[in-house]
């Protein structure tokens, strides 16, 4: 059967896999002096960067396709798995094409891998950027902006244009709309689940990790009108909620066998770097356009388990992502050690079992090839739900692959 999202998919599967980002490499040749500026894949600043003439660069790790020898060697066995290939990738000369890493303050995990970044890697700018916890303006808000403008400060001393406040204003306007692109896909993921799997929604998202948000945007554009040109049938799956992989990524093929096994997942916090602000960023009049990135995140960041939340219950977002998504239930999938994901896992859980949603949970390593119990865990759950209903509050256990 003819589906005309395939070549579309494909190109971004491509882009994806592709570990010496030989998309970077055409934008480079295509824009001589620009600069190339990797960030971990959780929230970044990416308009401060393009504003500036930069291609923002999401690097995720090594996946499953890539063995981790010297990697291994700088960071203990007991911590998550991205931060041994991401050093992986930079000492095989996969990264060579970039000019530079940021390191957006996650957990104690990448504060340290960006100290062994400076030390392995002299030559190429490195910062880590420490995201505001304090969510008042004149306190959180006037941190985070001097943060930007330092970072700011150091491409130009590196090389990129000086920031300019009509730039950042469209590249702005550029990140909207390719944001407005990512609604639109997720809207018909959520509306249609049989019509556009999370798995191709994947690919269509982390393509962008190389690509400009303009580019991005006319590939989302594209996938989105092609894929409403599919013929499909409806698929009665369990509609889940999956959460725990905002960090380090699940292989491809793992999502596909949580599909198999009978699970739409409708909602999840893959790559949530390109989705952590809720709405639109533009800014107010006579609004200093650093001043409204700032703003987009105080007042519309996602909550995340790297992102502080006060004195708001834990899980309460969550319980209400699963209501407004009308999920039967919801999938804790983290990777093995994520400190983050993993603490704030219990006080969730029991938010879903005091709102009677039902769970399951398992944790994995990007690099794992055994889906088996995964996808038999997840089938079970998957007929628990059909058998008794998403009113029951139960969970069915967790797997370790």
């Amino acid at each position: 059967m003819n589906d005309p999202a395939a070549s579309l998919l494909d190109q971004a599967r491509a882009l994806v896999e592709d570990y010496s980002l030989g998309a970077v490499k055409e934008w480079k040749a295509a824009h001589p002096g620009a600069l190339a500026i990797g960030h971990m894949p959780v929230y970044a600043p990416r308009p401060l960067f393009e504003a500036m003439g930069c291609l923002p660069v999401a690097v995720f790790g090594g996946g499953d396709s890539l063995d981790i020898i010297r990697g291994d060697s700088y960071f203990q066995s007991y911590i998550c798995h991205i931060p041994r290939s991401t050093v992986e990738l930079g000492l095989g000369g996969h990264l060579d094409v970039l000019d530079g890493m940021v390191f957006p303050s996650i957990c104690d995990v990448i504060r340290n891998l960006s100290g062994m970044w400076k030390m392995l890697f002299p030559q190429k700018y490195s910062s880590y950027l420490d995201l505001p916890q304090n969510f008042q303006h004149d306190v959180g808000g006037r941190f985070y902006t001097s943060e930007m403008r330092r970072i700011a400060r150091e491409l130009e001393e590196r090389g990129a244009r000086p920031l300019d406040r009509d730039a950042l204003v469209g590249a702005i306007e550029r990140e909207d709309r390719r944001r407005g692109m990512l609604e639109e896909l997720d809207a018909l993921r959520l509306a249609e689940p049989w019509r556009l799997r999370a798995s191709e929604a994947y690919l269509a998202v982390r393509a962008g990790a190389v690509l400009p948000a303009e580019a991005h945007s006319k590939l989302l554009e594209a996938i989105t009108a092609a894929v409403k040109l599919r013929s499909t049938r409806v698929v009665d799956n369990v509609r889940v909620v999956l959460v725990g992989s905002f960090c380090e990524q699940p292989p491809l093929d793992l999502i596909r066998a949580l599909e198999k096994a009978g699970c739409d997942i409708v909602d999840d916090d893959f790559q949530l770097g390109m989705r952590t602000i809720d709405g639109p960023i533009a800014p107010r009049p006579h609004e200093d356009p650093v001043d409204a990135l700032a703003r987009a995140f105080l007042e519309h960041g996602r909550e995340t388990a790297s992102r502080y939340i006060g004195n708001r219950e834990k899980g309460a977002d969550l319980v209400g992502r699963v209501k407004s998504c009308a999920a039967d239930g919801v999938i804790f999938a983290a990777a093995s050690f994520c400190d983050p994901a993993l603490l704030d896992q219990p006080m969730q859980e029991d938010a879903l079992r005091r709102a009677g949603i039902p769970h399951t949970s398992f944790k994995f390593a990007e690099n794992i090839g055994q889906f088996q119990v995964i996808r038999e865990q997840a089938g079970a759950f998957s007929d628990a739900v059909r058998l008794w209903g998403p009113g029951t509050g139960q969970s069915t256990g967790e797997a370790t692959a």
